[in-house]
């Protein structure tokens, strides 16, 4: 099931999308939220008549950096031995469509296509057989970066973690298993021009070890996000430029970048 989150009519509610074709999706609006207890209502809505929210509102985003070997050494940096996690705050995600905005600070911001998991219960100390159980899907994030501040600063709070700097979207994807989660394909394109092309396969720690990893330490909530890591190919945005990550079986996230102010 795609589980979106979206506004209408200054309503915000959850719904299941519907359908195949992109101009003939709809949303069942959903009776509860998707966490707990929940069913369908019955009533649609078109998908072109709504706007699309960011689908979580997480407590924390956990990401994963360095966590594609090839990603690791275009930068010219070492591949960790074990994951390596620093946190974006809930103020840097917007939703599908949403802009985002080249930071003042910065003279280099670059996007990181990555798959993004979706926490759906409270959790902490998960065994690596239960990873499966804590897990409510998946959805694309862009790990947008002020190369050049996380280079000079070296500590990546404000390199990473600056307003709209956390795309997520379009919706949560809760038909795909861990192990097909383990392996699908991650590309990004600018403008149409494809920048990043490159499969979950590829993660020197896979999606369990990640959530083993960070709940030794911290309780996961519902709605928190873990972000896996980024592919090669990681490059400048320019104001103006439409960037867009899509990942197999889940769908297509889609933002304009716009000018400092």
């Amino acid at each position: 099931m795609r589980i979106a989150r979206f506004s209408i009519d200054g309503n915000v509610a959850f719904g299941a999308v519907e359908g195949d074709r992109e101009d003939e999706l709809v949303l069942d609006i959903i009776k509860g939220i998707p966490f707990a207890d929940h069913e369908l209502s019955g009533t649609k809505v078109p998908l072109s008549k709504v706007r699309l929210l960011p689908p979580v509102l997480p407590n924390k985003v956990v990401a994963f950096g360095r966590n594609y070997a090839e990603h690791a050494r275009e930068l010219g940096n070492e591949v960790p031995e074990a994951p390596f996690a620093f946190f974006k705050p809930s103020t840097s995600v917007i939703g599908p469509g949403d802009e985002i905005r080249y930071p003042s600070f910065t003279e280099e911001l670059h996007h990181e296509a990555e798959l993004a998991v979706v926490i759906g219960r409270m959790c902490r100390e998960v065994p690596r057989e239960r990873v499966k159980d804590v897990i409510f899907g998946y959805t694309c994030a862009n790990d947008i970066t002020a190369r050049d501040v996380q280079r000079r600063e070296k500590q990546w709070a404000r390199a990473k973690g600056f307003d709209s700097s956390c795309p997520l979207g379009p919706w949560v994807e809760t038909g795909i298993d861990l192990a097909r989660a383990g392996d699908l394909t991650v590309q990004l394109t600018v403008n149409g021009e494809q920048r990043q092309l490159g499969r979950t396969s590829e993660m020197i720690h896979p999606i369990e070890d990640l959530i083993v990893n960070i709940t030794e330490a911290m309780t996961l909530l519902p709605g928190d996000v873990i972000l896996t890591g980024t592919p090669a190919g990681v490059g400048p945005l320019n104001a103006g430029d439409d960037v867009a990550v899509t990942i197999e079986g889940i769908g297509t996230l889609t933002n304009k970048v716009v000018k400092r102010g």
